[in-house]
């Protein structure tokens, strides 16, 4: 796979968006991800106040934070970890994210992590637990509340999120010892050895320990409660991977809630986080729901998640949106037979 847009993806891009103003802060190379990140697509309520903050010293190492414009006492945090295969994905494209869930009441922190080639595993959980050090050390001064915490990921990025909740060695290593009192999990791989293919097996593959890499083989009863989502027609990632690591964490005494997304696939999911495609699934809704009955908002929801109606939000160049996502889709590999 990849790591970059073919000529072909990239002209492709060029054309939808061609006719599109995209944000005046947006200084950074054509995404796919561009239509879902322009200000008509996105919550308003909602501000970046923090940009590329150093939590490390490499290029990678920087971090964003959203909150709600509007904030009283200290407000929930959501980590959110980004999917692309470990081995692509940048935080800037997923703004509307980080919008979605700052509309809705928390603190939201999206970083940077190395990738590869650059690095393998484990050196990217690494990242993240260094990342959550400086949440630690300085959510508070943005309005979150270190000790109501919570993480989110998508694909590769719901990979990262749940091996730092149930392997706490990585935490450990740069003096995490916030609560993590709940992950929320969309379209991610939990157990997905043997190594089948060739970016998983690049990624994993000089691991010592092949198995221990694997979410499912390190369950304990000390695992904090779980959301899973997937699409069930998901090509990448096969709901049956959810269903087995579910199953696990019940087998074990771990709450976990799971939802089932009819006849979607891999990017829906975090897609309908989003204002534009928040119609077709109650993802966000369903994972607000989640973090409330974890102690988000101990006093009540101030903020209801409500799912627009099908609109027209942005130009007729950009609408195939079902085109977009299949260029999404086939950028990556399958990660298990």
């Amino acid at each position: 796979m990849p790591n970059s847009f073919s000529l072909s993806r990239r002209t492709m891009l060029a054309g939808l968006l061609a006719s599109v103003v995209l944000p005046a802060a947006s200084a950074h190379a054509v995404s796919i991800m561009d239509p879902f990140n322009l200000p008509a697509a996105m919550d308003g309520g909602t501000a970046k106040v923090v940009t590329d903050a150093a939590y490390g010293s490499g290029p990678r190492h920087k971090l964003d934070v959203y909150a709600p414009t509007e904030i009283g006492a200290l407000a929930p945090v959501v980590f959110f970890i980004y999917g692309g295969g470990w081995s692509r994905g940048e935080k800037y494209e997923y703004q509307f994210v980080g919008q979605a869930l700052a509309a809705r009441g928390f603190v939201v922190v999206i970083a940077d992590y190395r990738l590869y080639p650059e690095v393998a595993y484990p050196d990217f959980l690494y990242d993240s637990a260094a990342a959550l050090s400086w949440v630690q050390d300085n959510i508070a001064t943005y309005g979150g509340d270190p000790n109501r915490l919570f993480l989110a990921g998508h694909s590769a990025g719901a990979y990262n999120a749940v091996m730092l909740a149930l392997d706490s060695s990585f935490l450990r290593e740069f003096g995490v010892t916030m609560a993590i009192n709940g992950v929320a999990a969309l379209s991610g791989p939990y157990d997905f050895y043997p190594f089948e293919y060739g970016e998983v097996r690049d990624v994993f593959g000089k691991a010592p320990n092949p198995e221990g890499t694997q979410p499912i083989s390190l369950v304990t009863s000390e695992a904090p409660p779980m959301y899973l989502a997937t699409g069930t027609t998901d090509p990448i990632v096969r709901m049956q991977n959810t269903e087995r690591f579910a199953q696990k964490l019940k087998d074990s005494g771990v709450w976990v809630t799971t939802r089932y997304y009819e006849g979607f696939g891999h990017m829906e999911p975090v897609l309908a986080m989003g204002a534009m495609w928040r119609w077709r699934m109650p993802v966000l809704e369903d994972m607000v729901a989640f973090f409330q009955m974890f102690g988000a908002f101990p006093s009540g929801v101030p903020y209801v998640a409500v799912a627009p109606e099908p609109a027209e939000q942005l130009p007729e160049a950009v609408a195939p949106m079902e085109q977009i996502v299949e260029q999404m889709n086939a950028m990556f590999q399958p990660i298990e037979q």
